[in-house]
């Protein structure tokens, strides 16, 4: 005969995402990350920090011949950083305490407020309407294609040099 669940207390299904839950508040229910005020906090330091540097990054590299270079620039080394801290957290152990907390400050922070994907829309939408199409579409493709390539080779060095 099965055994009653009633028994052992209710059953919680594990979470599908690792912002979904963080920690149990007194009544043992899951907090959500994105209601707990010092998680919040993280986030948005974090942002502030690196919306800044990617300000500074757009003001040192600027356009060439229409290329938002700087754009192009941050949305790159956003993707190989993002690579190499999610991998450095994630072979370190669970989604748990100082992980979390560095996930959550340079990754969704930080790394959040460096890349600048609406601005890659609004950069390209500004190449169209310039009639410049081949640069537009070939801006547009080279950052999600590169991006894709700069996030492996952050995984990968990560791995490399975790042998």
């Amino acid at each position: 005969m099965p055994e009653n669940p009633a028994e052992h207390g209710p059953e919680r299904p594990l979470p599908h995402d690792p912002d979904l839950e963080a920690d149990e508040g007194p009544d043992g229910e899951p907090i959500p990350v994105h209601l707990s005020p010092s998680f919040i906090a993280l986030v948005a330091v974090g942002g502030a920090v690196g919306s800044l540097a990617r300000y500074g990054v757009e003001l040192l590299a600027g356009t060439s011949e229409g290329l938002p270079v700087g754009t192009l620039t941050v949305n790159l080394v956003g993707a190989y950083a993002l690579g190499v801290l999610l991998e450095l957290l994630a072979v370190r152990g669970s989604d748990v305490g100082h992980r979390r907390t560095a996930r959550l400050l340079a990754g969704t922070g930080f790394l959040g407020g460096f890349t600048t994907y609406s601005a890659l829309a609004v950069e390209t939408d500004g190449l169209l309407r310039d009639g410049r199409a081949g640069l537009a579409l070939t801006y547009a493709l080279a950052t999600v294609a590169i991006g894709l390539v700069a996030s492996l080779a952050g995984v990968l060095s990560v791995r490399a040099v975790a042998r």
